[in-house]
């Protein structure tokens, strides 16, 4: 029999730069874990195909429109490339260089500790996978931007044990060939990067809440594009099964990291692990009720912020992405049980925890 009380909790931490990055760090953890998975588990093979399919699909969604957003869409098509690369990564968080040369040649580089393959993951990312990443939107940006003259050239790989990831836009004086759109040239050298020739974002367009919360919705991003990607390729049952047990594994990985950015003392008993919950639905955006029920707790958050714009679905993606919270209860407390229920309501998304001693 369900209590009409409920627990208080602060909608404000929905408010701080913390939450918003507990989410965004939680995200960047699953899709390089993804990543990885596919390495492991799958080869190499899989893996390149897997994130060759991710990046065409987030190039085919997020450029054309992205250049406009930032602003730089009129800008000469090398130029251009170059600075939606750096101004859209640079709000991820990503540490990231802009070198112009010309109109028709200007280079972008990834520095060192590279942000997609965090920490130790860059040991176990093939080059055969950073070059899919490459050949999925770097090298097909002269495509999208009806220029068949534009490509990109890579002068080093961080996975091939370089000091980055770096290449230059080049605009050149005949229409190229598909497989000349991605060219290897590991004797050339970047120039080295000056911060005041760097563009920036107009303060007024983009102020500090923005830019925060951006930050969380790149990271997030990346994972709502692995998720219809693995759909396709896998089908729905291989899908749903290995995009779970890599969430699980992740949620076990980065609970206590995830509960420090939220700010928060969640303890190890059955509410605390509500709370959790709860607080991960508001720096979502979406909005979350933590009930007291008879045996235990229910969360119950209405909206699902994840789901927004992903056309291709299956019920057993609903696990999968559940899966990260299976996986932190493991690390909350062992000893809980956790049910989860979904269900459309006019148009709507309600989700359902139940945690029970």
């Amino acid at each position: 029999m369900k209590s009409t009380s409920k627990m208080p909790h602060d909608p404000s931490i929905t408010e701080q730069s913390g939450a918003w990055r507990a989410v965004a760090e939680l995200y960047h953890a699953y899709f390089t874990g993804i990543v990885l998975f596919a390495v492991s588990r799958l080869g190499t093979a899989k893996a390149e195909e897997l994130v060759h399919e991710i990046f065409c699909r987030q190039r085919r969604e997020r450029f054309l429109p992205g250049l406009k957003k930032l602003g730089i869409d009129q800008l000469p098509p090398a130029v251009a490339a170059a600075q939606y690369h750096y101004l859209s990564n640079h709000i991820g968080g990503v540490s990231v260089e802009f070198m112009p040369e010309t109109e028709r040649k200007a280079w972008i580089r990834y520095a060192a500790p590279r942000w997609i393959w965090a920490d130790t993951a860059l040991c176990g990312i093939p080059p055969e996978v950073s070059r899919a990443m490459l050949l999925g939107w770097h090298a097909q940006n002269g495509t999208m931007l009806n220029n068949p003259r534009l490509g990109f050239v890579c002068t080093k790989q961080t996975v091939d044990r370089q000091s980055g990831l770096e290449g230059y836009y080049f605009e050149y004086d005949r229409d190229l060939a598909p497989h000349e759109r991605l060219r290897f040239a590991r004797h050339e050298d970047a120039p080295d990067f000056d911060p005041q020739k760097a563009p920036k974002l107009p303060t007024q367009t983009w102020p500090q809440e923005r830019l925060d919360k951006a930050h969380r919705n790149y990271a997030m991003e990346y994972v709502r594009s692995a998720f219809p990607t693995a759909l396709a390729l896998w089908g729905p049952d291989e899908a749903s099964s290995r995009l779970r047990l890599a969430a699980k594994m992740i949620g076990m990985q980065f609970y206590h990291a995830t509960s420090r950015r939220l700010g928060e003392d969640f303890g190890t008993d059955a509410a605390g692990f509500g709370r959790f919950l709860q607080s991960i639905a508001l720096a979502h955006g979406d909005s979350a009720d933590l009930t007291r029920t008879g045996g235990g707790w229910e969360v119950r958050q209405q909206g699902w912020a994840f789901r927004e714009g992903v056309a291709e679905w299956d019920p057993g993606l609903d696990l999968a992405w559940n899966g990260l919270f299976e996986g932190a209860l493991q690390a909350h407390n062992r000893r809980l049980s956790l049910g989860f229920a979904h269900q459309e309501i006019h148009g709507g998304h309600e989700l359902r925890w139940s945690i029970q001693e």
